[in-house]
């Protein structure tokens, strides 16, 4: 008997222990459908983005630093020969049929290119050579302004 009422026992904690603390729905369930047409029309949200400052007229350039390079070089026509010491170079080959071809492309441009031979074996294509750097430098950022798909043109100073 003793087993039976132990049985007993356990079993009636263990059955009142699941109970569940939650407590049921008061509101009947209604489908969505139901309900967008019970409620009010509430506006959708809307997020206003700041106006943004009137862009210049005039774009600014961001303006690359000037490459300057120190080399010996050589004339490969000697004709072209001139006793300046700064370089424009708006282009740089290891092969001279490519530094040619390039010659030709700035000719049909309106420039009067030379093609130099650097000490490293570079054939550079310079566009314009002037005894005085800072008359050099202004020529390289007039290039680079007006002609954008030069804006790696650097500086070359004659050994």
């Amino acid at each position: 008997m003793r087993k039976l009422v132990f049985f007993a026992v356990i079993g009636v904690l263990a059955l009142g222990s699941c109970k569940s603390s939650k407590k049921a729905a008061t509101t009947p369930y209604t489908p969505a459908s139901q309900q967008e047409a019970a409620a009010p029309a509430v506006p959708p949200k809307v997020f206003t983005v700041p106006e943004s400052k009137p862009a210049p007229t005039q774009p600014v350039a961001e303006e690359k630093p000037v490459t300057v390079r120190q080399e010996a070089i050589t004339f490969t026509q000697p004709e072209e020969q001139t006793t300046n010491s700064y370089f424009i170079i708006t282009g740089s080959f290891s092969n001279m049929d490519n530094a040619k071809n390039f010659r030709q492309t700035l000719i049909s441009e309106g420039f009067t290119p030379i093609i130099v031979q650097s000490e490293t074996g570079y054939y550079r294509v310079t566009v314009d050579s002037y005894s005085n750097e800072a008359a050099a430098r202004e020529r390289l950022l007039q290039i680079r302004q007006n002609y954008p798909k030069y804006a790696d043109t650097w500086l070359l100073i004659k050994k």
